[in-house]
């Protein structure tokens, strides 16, 4: 297997309020398939898709797939640039559960709950600065 992922589907209870609370944050919607609505990401996809529908897929009920331990981190150029997106996300919907803020290892962090229960992390990691075209390594370009 390459070391890389995909896809990455997030089960939703309503997929045109998830669609729009990411739309809010600026995303746009790539040609899909009926029951699917997705996002581009670079080299990546996020696809929204029935919560009922995953189950079914995964062949187990709907209160088996609880939530996991998992956060899908968005990192960013420049630790100015986490607030404002965090406010973003507050005004399109979101929870705040960790305002922007320093973190131990030196960079700037925030997370925030979807409206679809999803958890994401907004960062700036001083010590993996992005590429140019924003792409992400764990040590940096």
């Amino acid at each position: 297997m390459e070391q890389r992922v995909s896809l990455i589907t997030l089960g939703v209870a309503d997929m045109e309020a998830a669609a729009a609370f990411y739309e809010a944050l600026g995303w746009q919607r790539a040609d899909s398939p009926d029951g699917v609505i997705a996002f581009d990401l670079m080299s990546q996809t996020i696809g929204l898709y029935p919560l009922e529908k995953l189950a079914e897929d995964l062949n187990l009920p709907v209160e088996a797939l609880g939530t996991g331990a998992m956060t899908l981190s968005h990192n960013v150029r420049t630790e100015a640039e986490v607030a404002p997106l965090m406010a973003r996300a507050r005004a399109a919907g979101a929870e705040i559960l960790r305002p922007a803020g320093p973190i131990f290892w030196g960079g700037t962090i925030g997370y925030f709950r979807a409206p679809d229960g999803h958890i994401w992390e907004i960062a700036h990691n001083p010590h993996a600065p992005l590429a140019e075209d924003g792409s992400f390594r764990w040590a940096g370009f």
